[in-house]
């Protein structure tokens, strides 16, 4: 699962030199192999938001609407779509694996699912807060993670990574960065 630890999440640390913190924020997620969704003209501008706790998705309400603001188009399972659109956030439903597999044995069907859209390439960035962190049981969170890992599509599992992601996108595109020398700054 690829949701770090502790121990992990300070390993192969970067750092990167701006001229705030959102620049050098950018900087160093772009040096790691973040591509910015958008950045060229094949690039849809759209994300995959999958939020657990209710608290969380309080938090990142007005990060979504942001989203909306910067034209992306929102993904979002079950339970993220009907929070969004109780606020006014347009997201488009996204089902949980194991709800469609559940629904399947009734007779229904319940598309697209996450993978479905994870593996037609619909989403350029997966945002996937966790309930828990628990690793031992394998859930429809471990499976968003681990396509988006498989398929090289950026993932966020931070919700304060995922807000200042957003803010930095929301003030810098890929042009705006600049390179300067140590001195410069």
């Amino acid at each position: 699962d690829p949701v770090l630890g502790v121990e992990m999440a300070s390993t192969g640390e970067v750092a990167c030199f701006g001229d705030d913190k959102y620049e050098a924020f950018l900087k160093a997620m772009i040096s790691v192999g973040l591509r910015l969704p958008g950045d060229s003209p094949s690039r849809k501008k759209s994300g995959l938001l999958s939020i657990g706790r209710i608290e969380d998705k309080a938090s990142f309400l007005d990060y979504a609407k942001k989203l909306i603001d910067l034209n992306y188009h929102i993904y979002a399972t079950e339970g993220t779509t009907e929070f969004l659109l109780e606020n006014d956030v347009e997201a488009k439903k996204v089902y949980k694996i194991s709800n469609s597999e559940k629904a399947q044995y009734r007779g229904e069907n319940l598309s697209p699912t996450m993978l479905d859209v994870l593996q037609s390439k619909q989403v350029d960035l997966v945002i996937n807060i966790p309930k828990n962190y628990s690793k031992e049981e394998i859930t429809d969170g471990y499976k968003i993670r681990r396509t988006a890992i498989d398929l090289n599509i950026p993932l966020i599992t931070n919700l304060q990574v995922a807000e200042l992601l957003i803010e930095s996108i929301e003030k810098y595109s890929l042009t705006d960065l600049k390179i300067k020398s140590w001195s410069e700054y």
